[in-house]
């Protein structure tokens, strides 16, 4: 049974548990509730001069009417047998989330800061250790969320995916620290683009997005004048809606003129887009968005497009799938040349579906 109590912030202790939004004051999440505290966290509170909190402890109480899966002796042998551990995955402590969270709002409020640029490298540096403590080579897709605001969300998905990408790809630890920085500031620029089309919303008309498609060179402009970032982050942040049949902007250059960061920044910030839901359209589920970027050949680099597609866990193992032939299968192998067709085995049937290298499987996919 879960206790709610009102603690007053002078008594706030770390690993106490926050029944509460605290939200700064354009109304962004800073920490978000259900949250354990920790040391920095609860500074940050104290910073902000809250003078108290709602905290909770216990568990809810299981739902007597919830149906219990049912799995199979044969299943259960099966799954123990043929279970294999997902490639070591990227984990954001809260901790360096409400940091980086923090960070970022600064950054985008502010891009003339004397700041700027030691923060932006502070944020990039913690993302870098994130994947280095875990010897991290993948990312779960679904478990990326440090903010509930769109920007701050956004930009930090695409600095650790693209630094994982990077790393799938064999690049140089420098490489993979400015590619991090880059998209960790991709969007920079739309902090000049007017308040009334970036929050606008509903989809914007032609002469909007115009405006719009300006946030690349306004990046540019502002990554240009730190002299302590490389030419080749600002070019990056440039290029990122560039596409390799000469059909993005703001330059509509093709893939010849396009630089490696930007073809990885463009993969990943596609994915983020269409993942995520904004106040003009819902978010696409993982699945979909992973079937579009397939099919972006002529769009997107084919390396670049194979370094993410090799890095992401759509369906990690121990969850539980809904196959097309209506059993309920539990993940026990994934196979990063085929992140849409895991291995799983039946929960009633205990039958091994391959769905990867087993051609009597070919027609099962899962829903």
């Amino acid at each position: 049974m879960i206790k709610r109590y009102f603690v007053r912030t002078s008594s706030l202790k770390e690993g106490m548990r926050i029944d509460q939004n605290i939200k700064d004051r354009m109304d962004r999440v800073l920490i978000a509730k259900g949250v354990y505290l920790d040391g920095y966290q609860i500074d940050a509170i104290k910073r902000m001069k809250i003078t108290g909190v709602y905290v909770s402890e216990g568990e809810e109480e299981p739902d007597k009417n919830s149906v219990q899966r049912e799995i199979s002796a044969t299943a259960r042998n099966n799954i123990s047998k043929l279970h294999t551990d997902d490639s070591s995955k990227v984990k954001l402590s809260e901790s360096i989330k409400a940091r980086v969270s923090e960070g970022i709002q600064f950054l985008y409020n502010d891009t003339d800061s004397p700041q700027f640029t030691s923060t932006s490298v502070n944020i990039t540096k913690s993302l870098l250790k994130a994947i280095d403590d875990n010897s991290a080579i993948a990312v779960d897709i679904n478990a990326l969320k440090t903010s509930d605001e769109y920007t701050f969300k956004h930009s930090v998905d695409v600095a650790t995916m693209s630094m994982i990408v990077a790393k799938k790809m064999n690049m140089k630890k420098q490489d993979i620290y400015n590619i991090g920085i880059a998209g960790l500031l991709h969007d920079m620029g739309k902090s000049k683009i007017p308040l009334e089309i970036l929050n606008k919303p509903a989809k914007l008309d032609n002469k909007e997005f115009e405006v719009m498609k300006q946030h690349s060179v306004y990046g540019y402009r502002i990554l240009s004048e730190k002299d302590d970032f490389e030419s080749s982050i600002a070019i990056a942040v440039l290029q990122h809606h560039e596409k390799m049949n000469g059909r993005g902007y703001p330059l509509g250059v093709d893939r010849k003129n396009i630089t490696s960061y930007a073809k990885i920044l463009s993969v990943v910030d596609v994915y983020d887009a269409l993942v995520t839901e904004r106040p003009y359209k819902k978010g696409m589920s993982q699945r979909n968005a992973i079937e579009i970027i397939m099919s972006m050949t002529e769009e997107l680099d084919i390396a670049a497009m194979r370094g993410f597609l090799e890095s992401v866990i759509l369906y990690p193992v121990d969850t539980v799938v809904q196959l097309s032939n209506g059993e309920e299968a539990w993940v026990v192998e994934n196979h990063s040349e085929s992140i849409l067709r895991p291995t799983v085995v039946g929960l009633k049937s205990g039958k091994v579906y391959d769905l990867t290298n087993d051609l009597e499987c070919a027609s099962i996919l899962i829903m």
